[in-house]
């Protein structure tokens, strides 16, 4: 029961939801960069949310699957693959074509992908080359081998759900954020100065993180601090001024002030960016913040049958 690799696309990975409980020991999380996708296609074909899924950026591989299964591809559109679920028999061929949106698609496929894990978890973490295969992109020869499928596919649910997309139509989307871990290192004026114009995502941005350039932050204290903790989606301003989005790659710990969070409910969003995308911060409330997620996971949980 095994999924074979006739194509690699530009940067195919196994992802789970990611190595926990291990950053205190300097050991990255990784996981998807869209998580809502990662875990909408995961419960669409009947996984539980830890399995592992394949995530697809900008050009996707060509898969031929050894036996019948149900796969679902989620988050980035491509031309050649279908919107809905769909039933693989043994040998047959899945290409992804052109891509139309949206910078990562996942796919889930019944029973998960079963890579060997690491420290608990078959997510590939590139910079440390760990999970997944060998801790590198899929590359042509590649098999993976399939779990035994044990959940109930969620086919009519997702019809009548309407498949709602991690992202929008907008060209300049807004991510919300929280301010802090350490916004009193900045200027009064800083929040303002971030929420004012957009952030162009650069070139040298990656799984690790978004290089950003736009209005410039004021640090009040100096940008370096005492390195700690990176939460998922904090924006730690260096010298420059220009933030970086840190995302599923990013390091344990970092030693520059962070002006402000990305809340949990637009971290999937984020995800589907890339170099060259505009995007704007708007400062939220903790209960806003609360109240997105809520909505979200309530989604999910009704697609998987558990609300």
């Amino acid at each position: 029961m095994r999924v074979r690799v006739n194509k690699a696309g530009l940067l195919t990975t196994v992802q789970d939801l990611g190595r926990w409980r291990h950053q205190a020991m300097g050991v990255p999380v990784a996981g998807p960069m869209d998580i809502y996708s990662h875990r909408l296609a995961n419960a669409l074909v009947g996984n539980s949310e830890e399995a592992a899924t394949l995530e697809v950026t900008l050009a996707g591989p060509e898969l031929e699957f050894d036996d019948e299964r149900d796969v679902v591809v989620t988050g980035a559109e491509f031309e050649d693959i279908p919107r809905e679920m769909f039933r693989v028999k043994a040998g047959q061929r899945v290409a992804f074509g052109q891509r139309i949106r949206g910078a990562r698609a996942y796919v889930a496929v019944s029973g998960g992908i079963e890579t060997q894990k690491v420290l608990g978890s078959r997510a590939t973490h590139l910079p440390s080359a760990m999970g997944g295969v060998e801790g590198r992109a899929l590359k042509a020869g590649d098999e993976l081998p399939l779990g035994r499928p044990v959940g109930e596919r969620r086919y009519e649910t997702f019809v009548a759900s309407g498949f709602s997309r991690t992202f929008t139509s907008t060209s300049t989307p807004t991510l919300r954020v929280l301010p802090g871990p350490q916004h009193d290192r900045f200027t009064r004026s800083a929040l303002d100065a971030l929420q004012s114009a957009p952030y162009r995502i650069g070139t040298d941005s990656n799984r690790m993180g978004y290089r950003l350039t736009g209005p410039r932050l004021e640090h009040s204290r100096g940008a370096d601090i005492i390195s700690d903790a990176t939460p998922l989606g904090s924006l730690q301003v260096p010298a420059s001024g220009q933030p970086i989005l840190l995302m599923a790659d990013r390091q344990t710990t970092g030693g520059y002030a962070k002006i402000a969070t990305v809340i949990s409910a637009d971290i999937s969003l984020a995800g589907q960016l890339l170099p060259g995308d505009e995007i704007r911060f708007a400062v939220c409330t903790p209960a806003d913040a609360l109240a997105a997620l809520i909505a979200q996971e309530q989604t999910l949980m009704a697609i998987a049958g558990r609300g």
